[in-house]
């Protein structure tokens, strides 16, 4: 409980809205690749992009009742994470689902799943990371938890997490570690725009900067 407060109110929020600004490429660097979702996670639409903070789903295949709960319990801002354990036949969210969180005022939703009405969904152009569509619905059982430790896309998540996501994929930031991770993450933009702009399109520039490469420097 007391991670989950450190980073309470104002100072979470400038937190969060920092890393809106940084793409999660450099997020993953700064945490050497060890917090990122499966790649197959992805947004619906390519322009997407998330920040917030986690408020974890974990569901049975095909039952989808907990989403409807973390919705309801969720803050405004959440970002939706549901362990749905990469199950693809049932969707565990269909338009009506996702018209509930967007209703509801949260971030974005990440599924280790699937969802169906994928061009409703897009009509809406609320953030859905997910591992593709299906046709089946999911039953209504009430089987699941929520706001519980979680794996999604086999990365750790628990609630408070920050969850950062683009086109390239998303990724986890432990809550305890978020100022941290966010200062590697700007530095290591910075220098990534750095070197672009002193060496792409300058030939000599980037023969200098290849031929003076030493084994695994390639970042």
């Amino acid at each position: 409980m007391a991670a989950v407060e450190r980073y309470a109110g104002a100072e979470m929020n400038t937190i969060i809205e920092a890393f809106r600004k940084v793409p999660v490429t450099c997020v993953s660097d700064a945490q050497q690749g060890m917090n990122n979702m499966d790649p197959s996670i992805k947004p619906l639409k390519e322009t997407y992009c998330i920040a917030g903070p986690a408020f974890t789903v974990k569901v049975p295949a095909g039952d989808n009742m907990a989403v409807l709960r973390g919705i309801r319990q969720a803050k405004p801002g959440d970002i939706l994470v549901v362990d749905a354990k990469g199950y693809l036949y049932n969707a565990a969210a269909g338009d009506f689902v996702i018209g509930l969180a967007e209703t509801f005022g949260l971030g974005g939703v990440v599924i280790d799943g699937t969802i169906r009405d994928i061009l409703s969904i897009k009509a809406l152009n609320f953030p859905v990371f997910c591992k593709g569509a299906t046709v089946a619905c999911s039953k209504k059982i009430g089987g699941g938890e929520v706001n519980v430790p979680i794996s999604c896309g086999g990365a750790n998540v628990a609630s408070g997490d920050i969850i950062v996501g683009d086109a390239n994929g998303v990724a986890v930031v432990p809550q305890a570690r978020a100022t941290e991770v966010l200062k590697a993450a700007l530095d290591k933009m910075q220098k990534d725009e750095a070197r672009a702009a002193a060496i792409l399109g300058n030939r000599q520039a980037a023969e200098q900067y290849i031929d003076g490469l030493k084994p695994d420097s390639f970042k």
